[in-house]
């Protein structure tokens, strides 16, 4: 009788083989996964902070002395795959104007005269082929235009 693998001992080699590659594209699956919605959700940080930034000039546009504020400002990115909603909480004047749409509250302090608290919201179109799960960011901030 020779040396050698029987039929019993093959096919364990090959389910044991089988095991390791299936394991292995499990693990390589879920990692492409994490790395889009990691993507995903960086892009959508940025267009965060941009939609803040965008809503500070926009601010900055208006006459209080007028009465009129900004109140509300709504951004949608230009590859459709997020949306932004920001939100005028509250204006913090020291000359004693006040806004028609958004609250108002005097101080004293000269230096922060204009500032803002604002509520800004990101969420993700998922109608979008790029988006893999559904991100909504929200961020609350005091910000001087």
């Amino acid at each position: 009788m020779r040396l050698a693998f029987g039929l019993p001992q093959v096919l364990m080699v090959l389910l044991f083989l089988g095991g390791i590659v299936t394991v292995t594209m499990k693990y390589a699956g879920i990692n492409v996964a994490h790395y889009a919605d990691s993507y995903s959700r960086e892009s959508a940080e940025l267009f965060m902070q941009s939609a803040t930034e965008a809503a500070l000039f926009r601010i900055s546009a208006y006459d209080r002395h007028t009465g009129g504020c900004m109140g509300e400002l709504n951004i949608t990115s230009s590859d459709n795959r997020f949306h932004a909603d920001v939100i005028i909480e509250r204006y913090y004047l020291a000359d004693g104007t006040t806004c028609n749409n958004v609250p108002t509250t005097a101080i004293q302090y000269e230096p922060s005269n204009g500032m803002v608290s604002m509520k800004v919201i990101v969420t993700s179109n998922n109608s979008n082929t790029k988006i893999l799960h559904p991100i909504r960011l929200e961020r609350r901030s005091l910000q001087h235009p």
